[in-house]
């Protein structure tokens, strides 16, 4: 068996009309980082079987596991023809946590790609799963705007929100896979000098800066969308004193475009 040598992509996300979006945001990622992509679903018990004996049960559950790799493939396979990208499925029916829990223990991905919709995350899951993702992968995490999806095959426009330091080969691969300027958003006051930080030293930087308060994240978000940014930086790791580390699930809830978080 040949063993790959390529950085690994999950995707993570409900089956609904806007699966196929956080799909093609991953396969746009996997395209600049050479990755493989593996799809997981997970649906819940209660949500297959109900009060039924336990042969009708088992009847129940595997007919529901054809149908569920059935809707799956229809799917993933259009995009991945379109794009001429293998992309790997896996779906469990049980308990939400454990399940992803296990398969991120399994596959070690590099990258976890999340679907958002408005301010609901991971709708399948909720927000407690959400947090137990963030806590649970320290490496890099992709929320995809699911009404603005990146697209494959095509130039991003690239922000940076009080972004530091950061070793991050991702990182340093898309923002080099792209010619337009990194537009930076820091709020007042952060210690953030970017012409300093590696890799974006030799990048063109159009810089906005921002009074810290409530509004300051929607006021952020406004600016995203004149400027026409589709992926946002969040640095995880940033501990200064101005950083929205303890209020990420904010950040996520508010900023309108997909976000890249890393470390």
């Amino acid at each position: 068996m040949e063993i790959s040598n390529k950085h690994k992509i999950l995707v993570l996300a409900d089956l609904n009309e806007f699966t196929s979006n956080t799909i093609k945001s991953s396969v746009s990622l996997a395209k600049i980082v050479d990755a493989d992509i593996n799809f997981f679903y997970v649906k819940k018990p209660t949500e297959v079987v109900k009060k039924e004996s336990q042969l009708s049960a088992m009847r129940t559950i595997n007919k529901e596991y054809l149908s569920i790799d059935k809707k799956i493939k229809n799917i993933i396979n259009p995009i991945s023809n379109n794009y001429n990208v293998t992309i790997n499925h896996t779906f469990a029916i049980g308990n939400l946590k454990n399940e992803i829990d296990k398969f991120i223990d399994e596959k070690k991905p590099d990258i976890i790609v999340l679907g958002k919709r408005k301010t609901k995350i991971l709708n399948f899951i909720g927000d407690n799963i959400t947090q137990f993702i963030l806590k649970k992968h320290k490496g890099t995490i992709v929320i995809s705007d699911e009404n603005n999806p990146l697209e494959p095959n095509k130039d991003l426009s690239l922000g940076v929100f009080n972004y530091t330091k950061s070793k991050n080969i991702f990182s340093e691969n898309i923002i080099n896979s792209t010619e337009k300027p990194l537009t930076s958003f820091t709020i007042s006051g952060s210690s953030s000098n970017l012409k300093e930080e590696t890799p974006l030293k030799d990048t063109k930087i159009v810089e906005y800066v921002f009074e810290k308060g409530d509004n300051v994240l929607k006021n952020i978000s406004n600016y995203l969308s004149k400027s026409d940014v589709n992926l946002l930086f969040v640095n995880r790791e940033n501990n200064d004193s101005t950083s929205l580390k303890p209020n990420i699930k904010n950040v996520i809830n508010n900023i309108n475009c997909s976000l890249i978080l890393t470390n």
